[in-house]
């Protein structure tokens, strides 16, 4: 079903996007893999060239896609060069680690560059194209940030809720015509994401908070949010996969975690309940960070 089709993957140099290069390329779609850090980049291309069938080719592009001129160029050679675009994945994406009143204006604006204005500088030249045959899929990554709030996350989970809300709007404005939008909702996943979050790593915070929150959950007696833990960006590059063999709505990628977005849209706090000792362990956690 996917062989002979073109792909375009942003944020392809690491994590969900470098999968879902090689799981895609092992399906026979002929990818283009757009990133900033062009080693990588190669690196990935020369993984996802290995696991390509014969029918498929893999064009590795530099993109910043901050930059709206270097995305409609990205768009337009992929188009030049393969004849056609059916599939678009916008995965380039950046967090960030800042309570609410340490959240400066230039973390703000740079979570919106990277998470929410690329949005449309890749869909609307991909649009064209897609109309132009009839049909398409453009799937969004956002994250379970974009369903529910995370304490010291604010101005990413304003940016991926944003995500959510583009491709629900995307969904309308293509219904019946033959083009598909998805939104992938993932949690946790392991790839460098919490290594490299903007105004400090979290993956810190998590490593120390981890054992302080159950001890907290467990004095209060209250159970945590009953989501899958870690799993890795071959699992997620499957569903996501899977979606494009059966187009859906909406990619909830972990185990529990619809449900728990179900529970936050109909009674926020009784699922803020099960935040609480995330929150408080966090809270401790940050402020000794911040102190230092």
């Amino acid at each position: 079903m996917l062989q002979g089709k073109v792909a375009v993957i942003t944020g392809a140099s690491s994590g969900i996007g470098a999968a879902l290069a090689q799981r895609l390329a092992r399906e026979g779609v002929s990818v283009v893999l757009a990133a900033r850090r062009w080693e990588k980049l190669e690196d990935i291309a020369t993984a996802a060239c290995e696991a390509a069938g014969p029918s498929a080719k893999v064009l590795p592009l530099r993109c910043d896609v901050t930059d709206r001129s270097q995305c409609e160029r990205l768009i337009a050679t992929a188009i030049r060069e393969f004849g056609r675009l059916d599939i678009l994945l916008n995965n380039a994406g950046r967090g960030h680690f800042a309570s609410i009143e340490d959240t400066t204006d230039e973390m703000i604006q740079s979570m919106f560059a990277v998470n929410i204005f690329p949005l449309w500088y890749t869909t609307r030249p991909a649009l064209r194209q897609m109309k132009h045959q009839g049909n398409g899929h453009i799937v969004n990554i956002a994250s379970i940030a974009g369903k529910i709030g995370l304490p010291f996350n604010s101005a990413y989970v304003a940016a991926k809720h944003a995500v959510v809300g583009f491709t629900h709007a995307l969904r309308l404005e293509l219904a019946e015509t033959g083009i598909h939008a998805t939104v992938v909702i993932p949690a946790s996943v392991l790839t460098e994401w919490a290594s490299v979050t903007e105004g400090a790593p979290m993956l810190p915070m998590f490593s120390v908070s981890g054992p302080i929150i159950e001890k907290i959950a467990e004095e209060r007696g209250v159970s945590l949010p009953p989501i899958e833990g870690v799993i890795t960006a071959e699992s997620v590059a499957e569903k996501i996969v899977a979606c494009l063999h059966h187009p859906v709505a909406e990619v909830y990628t972990h185990r529990g975690s619809h449900e728990f977005v179900v529970l936050s849209a109909r009674d926020r706090e009784q699922a803020e309940r099960h935040q609480i000792p995330a929150v408080i362990g966090e809270r401790g956690v940050y402020e000794q960070f911040h102190r230092k």
